[in-house]
């Protein structure tokens, strides 16, 4: 049978918008139906062709609908991870902790644990924002490496937790610079600069920052030390020396091993005046 190819090129984009009404016209009767047993299988098929825009609002329907039933736990499960991939991920972690407090003991307890804390590691904000929201991100972290140390998801979670604490560190390092940078402008700002990557390095030893942290304590303790009044001086000194033994001992070929070798002789040569 011979078809005319001007008559197919507007029958084509009519069959295809027949479909399309006949679909939507499906999915809003499922969604105004009260039969749950129906919306909850919809929604399932939603699921599985990754339509999650769709699956959402039948799976907040019909979890309440299930408390108590069979169905209650996968729904909400299957709810949170809609959530996950709309990526709506601070109502994601809220439904995956619902489910871990529903649900201890439940089939996806350790996943919805997981990611509960992935989460808020996604949307964990730039290090130069408020990080309220990183830490509870670790904290969640922390708490699934404790529930869960043989998981398979442990060196993800490992991972992802180091990232935030060097987020963390990054921004205190972003105060030190400020501080350093700040010198003596209304106030001792080294003694800041100092006191600031101290905490940071007793709070997180291993960070990827620990050098540059470890190079603001002897620079600033320099600059300290060069404003220092004389009684103060062979102190001061001192405390470059033994910052800068602190570095060297640790990086001898580091970034800033040259810099600093010139600040120690400086100050090896004024304890000598001295």
């Amino acid at each position: 049978m011979y078809v005319n190819m001007k008559t197919m090129k507007h029958i084509v984009p009519l069959i295809i918008f027949s479909l399309l009404l006949g679909a939507c016209s499906e999915y809003t009767k499922i969604v105004k139906s009260n039969d749950y047993e129906a919306k909850y299988a919809y929604a399932k098929r939603c699921f599985e062709k990754k339509q999650y825009s769709k699956a959402l609002p039948l799976f907040e329907d019909v979890v309440g609908m299930f408390k108590g039933t069979s169905r209650a736990e996968e729904s909400l499960y299957l709810l949170a991870q809609c959530s996950f991939e709309n990526k709506d991920y601070v109502a994601a972690s809220q439904y995956f902790m619902t489910y871990c407090n529903t649900f201890p003991k439940g089939e996806y307890a350790e996943l919805s644990r997981f990611y509960a804390a992935y989460a808020l590691y996604l949307d964990s904000p730039d290090a130069r924002l408020d990080q309220s929201d990183t830490k509870k991100a670790i904290a969640q972290l922390q708490t699934f490496l404790e529930f869960y140390p043989k998981s398979e998801k442990i060196g993800e979670a490992q991972k992802y937790l180091h990232e935030l604490e060097d987020k963390l560190c990054y921004k205190e390092l972003l105060a030190v610079k400020l501080y350093y940078n700040l010198g003596n402008y209304l106030g001792n700002n080294y003694l800041s600069s100092v006191i600031t990557a101290q905490n940071v390095l007793k709070e997180y030893p291993y960070t990827k920052y620990r050098e540059e942290l470890m190079y603001y304590i002897v620079a600033s303790k320099y600059q300290m030390a060069l404003l220092s009044v004389k009684d103060k001086l062979q102190l001061r000194y001192r405390d470059v020396i033994d910052e800068y033994f602190n570095y060297i001992s640790e990086y001898p070929d580091g970034k800033y091993a040259k810099l600093l070798t010139k600040y120690y002789e400086k100050a090896k040569s004024e304890i000598k005046e001295l």
